[in-house]
């Protein structure tokens, strides 16, 4: 980890305004700089909403405490959006209004960040993402056809899209795992429905078959017909888009209707609360997740050391070292703003802190961390982790080529 991740790797939101009453901009005044936080706070994924915002929050604090960036003192403001996208909407909006803040750090589900994109590019207000994965956000509605074109020059994250998570989830089940029948089941949803329909191709390309495609509805909890389903098929595997709620009631499902094969997902499964949903043992049942895992990376060292000494009620989970990266950037991005305005915030920070973000490099907690031309992140590592005696493990972690 280099010297400025150890500081710590932020993320933030800025504002204009001053600590103090002294309007002379003496040395003793400090410009404030708000790091706006959205995520699911409450409902069914808190526990990953909770890990975003609190390694944001540890992120602004390691920043002030190392002055990274001189002259500026960065604090979060955090909005929950409950996963649901008319929620990130109003969040947005609500960010866009506050003049305080300078960037925004989320959201984690693509659904609720299609709603929230215009909103911030209207009002040149950067948003780096942890956990989207959903190519069209990036890449555009044609992606899948060759024609990239990226939507909103606001928009970047620090995970990588699904084109290469469900490829590589494929590849593991057929190659590795030698699974040769899979059935495919997505929640609907933007994150959910993207996801497999990339993973079936990939699987299909590699000579594997599917053998049956269904969907089910988020937050209803009887998947038995189509459990019955996966069971006739004759389906040596399933593969889930979703999220951990439905997932873990599925697996739990297909396995009580006799088929003893497991359940792949991405990374809206892999959580602890994907086991604990389920009521039947979830060994063998499956997960990909961007990146490699935190606890083994020497770069991620300090951050985890750091987040426990705050003693957070929750743990940083799937997207914490995600989430630190992505304001550890925004940081950066104020960092240089700052620094080529004469040590102030110019009177359009918001555009300028956008267009630094571009050009933002750095060795962060999950590996390099920087943005293509479609604000995508340029790591494409990632990991496959299994479930064994009632735990996550990690089985595989790659850096993922064509």
């Amino acid at each position: 980890m280099t010297t400025a991740i150890t500081a710590g790797a932020l993320t933030l939101s800025a504002c204009g305004s001053r600590d103090n009453k002294d309007d002379s901009g003496g040395k003793d005044s400090k410009t404030t700089v708000v790091i706006g936080v959205d995520a699911p706070l409450t409902g069914s994924l808190s526990a990953l909403g909770q890990g975003i915002k609190n390694s944001v929050d540890l992120a602004a604090k390691i920043a002030n405490k190392n002055n990274e960036v001189d002259g500026v003192t960065f604090k979060v403001k955090s909005f929950d959006d409950q996963a649901v996208p008319s929620s990130g909407k109003q969040n947005a909006t609500s960010m866009v209004d506050d003049e305080e803040i300078l960037g925004a750090v989320g959201p984690l589900n693509s659904g609720v960040a299609q709603s929230m994109q215009g909103v911030f590019d209207r009002a040149d207000l950067a948003q780096v993402s942890p956990a989207n994965t959903n190519p069209a956000l990036s890449q555009g509605d044609d992606w899948a056809s060759g024609k990239k074109s990226r939507p909103f020059k606001t928009y970047f994250r620090t995970a990588t899209t699904d084109i290469i998570q469900g490829r590589f989830a494929a590849q593991y089940y057929y190659k590795d795992a030698k699974k040769r029948k899979v059935f495919v089941i997505d929640d609907k949803q933007a994150y959910g429905n993207g996801l497999a329909t990339i993973f079936a191709q990939e699987f299909k390309r590699l000579g594997g078959k599917v053998v049956g495609r269904d969907h089910l509805t988020v937050k209803e909890t009887d998947f038995s017909g189509i459990s019955n389903k996966v069971k006739s098929s004759g389906a040596d595997s399933v593969y889930f888009g979703g999220q951990y709620p439905e997932g873990g009631l599925l697996s739990d499902q297909v396995k009580q209707a006799g088929a003893q094969v497991p359940v792949m997902g991405g990374d809206g499964i892999y959580d602890p609360a994907f086991i604990k949903a389920s009521g039947t043992s979830n060994d063998g049942d499956l997960a990909t997740s961007v990146g490699y895992p935190v606890e083994q990376l020497d770069s991620a060292k300090t951050f985890v050391k750091n987040y426990g000494d705050q003693h957070y009620k929750d743990p940083y989970a799937a997207y914490g070292g995600y989430s630190y990266d992505a304001g550890w950037a925004i940081i950066q991005a104020v960092k240089a703003v700052v620094e080529d305005n004469d040590g102030k915030l110019p009177d359009d920070a918001r555009a300028k802190v956008t267009e630094a973000l571009g050009k933002v490099s750095f060795d962060g907690v999950t590996g390099k961390v920087s943005f293509d031309q479609y604000g995508d992140t340029t790591n494409k590592q990632l990991t496959v982790y299994k479930v064994t005696k009632g735990a996550w493990k990690s089985v595989k972690s790659e850096t993922f080529k064509d």
